[in-house]
């Protein structure tokens, strides 16, 4: 096969350079020629001008002389004159000749040149865009890729944690490997499956896992290869994706982030013929039609369930959900686990501290640990990668880089200090606050300094006096900036975001507002964006939206006016922890308590 590409290739360049030289040879012969009228020729062999003859069926060429004594080519049609060779001889031509063969190859690629030269171009386009001497038509079908058992080498022992996804899961691996046993109690396996969760949890993971644990093909493809400008041919796709699949039943059909051509159908706007809504038509009609028997399951992820078609997530369509959620200590502490076999770890390194110190952080974020580990202690030139590295890595991946090469006046740092002192001191002496991980006043990223809070274990849910606790500590910063320095910087504004996000989902959505009570205010339904693009989200009264002000602003007042209390009680402890935060550029949690205990910390000369 790649030798007849090789070919055809050859062929191809070797015609096209062939036509191209012989038109531009032509194009110059013609260019150095003088077109005569035939009764100009005569004169000029009676004159005596001309030197050179060659007669043939259809043209006359020759040289001549012209009136300034200059030769010159020249070139006219013959006409039927007896006379001709009887002027040549009485005039002293000396050279006349004829010919009455003409090349055919020359002609042909002349006159025909542009045609064959267009023709070869379309031949070497189709082949070109197609592929493999497909249609060129061939953007209707499916651009999903197929690995087969032999290439699928993952399975579930490749996925830490997830053991309940994964059991969800083993149900469509043993039908994928015996349909018989299920088939025989009457009982039909989903027809789809739906995982969804947070990204980096490992969806896509899961889905090549159960391809792998069943030895079948597996046809990986993305929502967005289905929309294409050209109108129908999602559909098209979608129809091409299904009859490949029941053509190697048994097998997975894996559409990732399905949002991208599941969404809501908006109603109508757009039009009946929306590309993305002819699509999801066709999706749901596939869905109906093909049967359980024939082995082909569709697993589908999505980090927005909320967003997808009801007709797409009824029973018979995606039968399943499974929800693939963060992972807890223990999984992730087992995703380190797997992520560090390749890594030359120190003997110091405990994987149970860092999943400890790793609340939130999904399977994609405690790789890229082990991998940003890895890099700083190769730029360090370290033979293996120490508990410091893996510390420093997760600073990056919470707050950025350092940035060192950041010149900061003595003015600035000691606003800073005083800022992250005041996080610090009033996360301390709030009994629902986490406990305080890190502060520090070095750049990383967009922060001036920051205050690493991690909580003791992981939390599912949050009291309404835990968020109040919070906001008293974004809030403390700034508190301290005006105790302090009797001004306010810019320093806390994202502080400052992130607590009236808070107080604000406080009483429109979490109902933690005294006055308003147990009320839903805000509009975050699936069905969010066609509301908002065909009526007004004004579903309650002015006076109400006043009511919510006034509650966002009290509760934003009441924890500022916490902040307060606490730091002007405890100004003392402020002073000394901007004292060692300003000789030392950062604290530990340890080194914090022993400052507001009144201890000693180990001198910096010595804390290397």
């Amino acid at each position: 096969m790649k030798e007849k590409k090789n070919l055809w290739y050859i062929f191809f360049w070797l015609t096209l350079f062939s036509i191209i030289f012989m038109l531009v040879n032509s194009s110059r012969q013609r260019s150095h020629e003088v077109d005569l009228e035939y009764s100009q020729f005569k004169q000029y062999i009676r004159s005596g001008n001309v030197s050179k003859v060659l007669v043939s069926s259809g043209i006359i060429k020759g040289q001549f002389q012209d009136s300034d004594g200059v030769l010159k080519k020249f070139r006219t049609v013959p006409m039927n004159d007896p006379n001709l060779i009887k002027d040549m001889e009485d005039n002293k031509v000396l050279e006349f000749s004829a010919t009455d063969k003409n090349g055919w190859i020359g002609p042909i690629l002349l006159n025909w040149g542009p045609i064959i030269l267009l023709m070869l171009f379309w031949l070497w386009l189709m082949r070109s865009v197609t592929g493999n001497g497909k249609h060129m038509m061939s953007f209707g079908k499916t651009k999903a890729k197929i690995a087969s058992n032999t290439n699928l080498k993952i399975t579930f022992k490749d996925v830490a944690g997830c053991e309940e996804a994964k059991e969800e899961l083993q149900e469509i691996v043993e039908f994928l490997k015996n349909s018989d046993k299920f088939q025989k109690l009457g009982g039909r396996i989903p027809k789809g499956v739906l995982l969804f969760g947070a990204p980096g949890t490992g969806k896509t993971l899961l889905a090549k896992a159960v391809a792998g644990e069943a030895g079948v093909p597996f046809f990986s493809s993305s929502g967005s290869e289905f929309v294409e400008m050209f109108v129908g041919v999602g559909a098209s796709r979608v129809r091409d994706l299904f009859d490949r699949g029941r053509k190697s039943a048994p097998c997975l059909l894996f559409v990732d982030e399905i949002d991208a051509v599941g969404r809501h159908r908006l109603s109508g706007i757009g039009g009946g013929h929306d590309e993305r809504e002819q699509t999801l038509n066709q999706l749901l009609v596939e869905m109906d039609g093909f049967d359980t028997k024939e082995g082909v399951i569709l697993l589908a992820a999505t980090n927005r369930p909320d967003v997808l078609d009801p007709a797409l997530l009824r029973p018979g369509r995606f039968d399943r959900q499974i929800m693939i959620p963060n992972p807890d200590m223990q999984d992730r502490k087992a995703i380190l686990t797997v992520h560090s076999k390749k890594v030359k770890l120190d003997g110091n390194v405990d994987l149970h501290v860092i999943a400890k110190s790793t609340p939130g952080f999904v399977g994609a974020d405690l790789a890229n640990i082990m991998n940003e580990a890895a890099l700083l202690a190769a730029r360090n030139n370290q033979k293996v990668v120490n508990m410091k590295n893996i510390e420093e890595a997760i600073e990056r991946i919470i707050t950025g880089p350092q940035r060192k090469s950041r010149l900061i006046s003595k003015k600035e740092k000691k606003i800073i200090a005083y800022h992250e002192a005041g996080h610090a001191i009033v996360a301390k002496f709030l009994s629902s606050s986490d406990p305080v991980h890190k502060i520090s006043i070095i750049p990383r990223g967009p922060a001036l300094g920051y205050t690493i809070q991690l909580p003791e274990q992981d939390k599912y849910l949050t009291s309404k006096s835990e968020l109040l606790d919070k906001l008293s500590v974004l809030l403390a910063g700034r508190v301290t900036e005006e105790l302090v320095f009797s001004e306010i910087t810019t320093g806390a504004q994202n502080d400052i975001s992130k607590a009236t996000d808070i107080a604000t989902k406080m009483v429109t959505e979490f109902g933690m507002s005294e006055q308003l009570g147990p009320l839903r205010f805000s509009n975050n339904s699936a069905n969010s964006m066609q509301k908002d693009l065909v009526e007004s989200d004004l579903n309650h009264s002015w006076k109400t939206f006043e009511i919510i002000d006034e509650e966002i602003k009290n509760i934003i007042n009441i924890t500022k006016n916490k902040s307060t209390e606490i730091i002007t009680t405890k100004m003392n402890i402020v002073h000394k922890i901007v004292d060692h935060l300003l000789e030392r550029e950062k604290l530990t949690g340890k080194e914090l308590d022993k400052i507001i205990n009144g201890e000693s910390i180990i001198p910096l000369c010595h804390s290397l």
